[in-house]
């Protein structure tokens, strides 16, 4: 019988990554202190974009930092005693900014973004919920239209690489959407994408599958790894301790403490994101939105219209900022004149960001049977299916047929 594999975390990362393995007949264990798919991703503004290839570092990027750190209502805030670990970050981060190396960060971002949608019907299939993904566009809406521009770096990136981009006046925006506002005089419509209806029930209903098809699932802490002579790991739990011969770290922004320990320390940081979700909205929208002012993304779910967006750092433990929810209610409001905010439900999450918008994927060196597949940053929920997958291939003894360098653990 072939040996199980434990991975540590349940985000839509490791319930990917588990579904890939069982598919290759390989057995798995699912170790999350919470319930599957309920952390990063639950929060999610749902966009499954296989044309989400931009990094977050772009050519020109410092010349508007300083204002969007000055705006309280800004999508960028650092918490004053997260600045000693930012500075070394940020820098890091600009230093990524220029053209060529976004166009070599763009093309890592798409061997994982680009399949998203077919393997996310694939996991889906047989579940009975296959309607959580639905096909849509994705709309970059601008109050100024000569900022809706094709020309512009990150659109060109995406239609050399055969992205589908149109340029709409208001007029026709609103005839796409008419819940939003009048102010939006232009808009780049990417097509080609989908989105989820409900990122936390897609979670939960593709670990269900997992668990179905003979996943364990193991809700406890883990709170350290330990390297057994001769072959192995320890898993430490304040229950018991666990043993994997192999070990898929998963566990997004709390991946990088498992590591310190062994000897490798990764520039990884918690970027906060918040959403407020809607109920009984009173307005709808057909695809997905960002108001390219505000860095927001609106879409409506399952059970409402869900406003995501902000990047905040701080400490992983730090509580949440009440002001977010404020001000995320009001750009909603901005965005969609006819909302009706009067039923709320506000939450806050960690995205796991390295400086180069890239994840850490690949095993190792050194740590037999360690494998990684963390820090994906804005786009975990787009990157997790081919993670999976090449994860999945890894662990198997499969050779990817691409270049995982990019990603690898140890490129800091």
């Amino acid at each position: 019988m072939t040996e199980q594999v434990t991975i540590i975390g349940a985000g839509i990362v490791g319930i990917c990554c588990a579904l890939s393995l069982q598919e290759r007949g390989i057995p798995v264990r699912l170790v999350d202190r919470g319930e599957p798919g309920q952390e990063t991703s639950f929060g999610n503004a749902g966009v499954v974009s296989p044309w989400s290839i931009i990094p977050q570092a772009m050519p020109g990027i410092w010349k508007k930092l300083p204002q969007m750190l000055l705006d309280p209502k800004s999508a960028l805030s650092v918490r004053p005693n997260f600045w000693p670990k930012m500075i070394p970050w940020g820098l890091r981060f600009l230093g990524n900014s220029g053209e060529k190396t976004v166009r070599e960060v763009s093309d890592a971002m798409d061997l994982l973004c680009r399949p998203s949608i077919d393997l996310y019907r694939r996991h889906l299939q047989g579940t009975g919920c296959e309607d959580l993904i639905t096909d849509s566009y994705y709309v970059h809406a601008f109050r100024r239209p000569e900022q809706a521009d094709l020309e512009g770096l990150d659109y060109l990136i995406r239609q050399e690489k055969g992205g589908d981009l149109e340029r709409v006046d208001g007029h026709e925006l609103r005839r796409l959407e008419p819940a939003l506002t009048s102010e939006f005089k232009a808009a780049v419509l990417i097509k080609g994408q989908a989105r989820l209806t409900s990122p936390g029930r897609v979670g939960a209903v593709l670990a269900e599958k997992a668990r179905t098809q003979g996943a364990e699932i193991v809700k406890t802490e883990v709170t350290g790894l330990t390297f057994v002579q001769g072959g192995g790991w320890h898993l430490s739990t304040p229950q018991e301790t666990l043993h994997a011969r192999n070990i898929i770290l998963a566990a997004g922004v709390w991946s990088a403490e498992f590591l310190k320990p062994l000897g490798l320390t990764v520039p990884l940081v918690a970027e906060r994101g918040y959403h407020v979700q809607f109920q009984n909205p009173a307005a709808s929208l057909n695809n997905s939105v960002m108001d390219v002012d505000a860095k927001v993304v609106a879409s409506s779910m399952v059970d409402g219209l869900r406003v995501a967006g902000t990047a905040e750092f701080a400490k992983v433990d730090a509580p949440a900022d009440p002001r977010k929810e404020k001000i995320l209610t009001e750009q909603a409001k901005a965005m969609v004149p006819d909302l009706d905010t009067s039923q709320a439900q506000f939450w806050m999450g960690r995205r796991p960001s390295f400086p180069d918008s890239l994840p850490a994927i690949g095993q190792l060196d050194g740590q037999a049977g360690l494998f990684t597949a963390f820090g994906h940053s804005h786009y975990g929920l787009m990157m997790a299916p081919k993670t999976g997958e090449l994860v999945a291939d890894l662990v198997s003894g499969r050779k990817p047929n691409v270049d995982l360098a990019p990603f690898s653990p140890t490129r800091f």
